[in-house]
């Protein structure tokens, strides 16, 4: 069973900033399949849906960043599922706005969000949807950044991306992280 979750941080606050990409990920494909995510047995709300005949799993941990590690380790764990069966999508400093790439693992990247999820599955060997929010700031200021809106041109690219990355992400479920590299990297 694949499980698509996407990182961010909870409450009104960080709503729509370049850090929550990853929930905004999540809430389109919720719309797309009318799924409606509520609390689950961890610290991450979820969502449970037939796609294509077979059950998938769409997750916002309710955690911070920095501890996104604790609620994919209960959602693998409570449904017993491997690494390699969780997507997960999050915000990237070093793809430009707009821009996503998709890996079958690898290292964190400078990801506190990332860098937690390794440390508590004990493997970098998850699957990534990574989503460019650019990095145009000056030294020091990444949190700010980071924790920004994007800006009124941007974010029309960044739509377009949210559409792009839901695609990405059904051709995970469809055909493996092969497939959907080859076809949208």
């Amino acid at each position: 069973m694949p499980v698509i979750v996407g990182l961010g941080n909870p409450g009104r606050k960080y709503v729509g900033t370049r850090h929550n990409i990853g929930y905004e990920v999540i809430d389109l494909l919720a719309e797309k399949l009318s799924v409606k995510l509520g609390p689950g047995k961890g610290p991450f709300y979820i969502g449970d849906v037939r796609y294509h005949g077979e059950k998938l799993l769409l997750v916002k941990p309710t955690t911070y960043m920095n501890r996104s590690g604790d609620a994919v380790q209960q959602v693998l764990n409570w449904y017993k599922l491997d690494a390699a069966d969780c997507l997960v999508c999050y915000d990237d400093l070093n793809l430009p706005v707009g821009k996503i790439r998709m890996r079958p693992k690898g290292s964190a990247g400078g990801h506190n969000g990332i860098k937690d999820i390794i440390k508590k599955l004990g493997t970098d060997g998850f699957p990534r949807l990574r989503i460019g929010i650019g990095n145009d700031f000056m030294d020091g200021n990444q949190v700010d950044f980071v924790l920004s809106k994007f800006s009124k041109s941007e974010q029309k690219e960044i739509d377009q991306t949210l559409h792009h990355a839901c695609e990405a992400a059904f051709a995970f479920v469809d055909h493996g992280i092969d497939t959907a590299m080859n076809d949208y990297n």
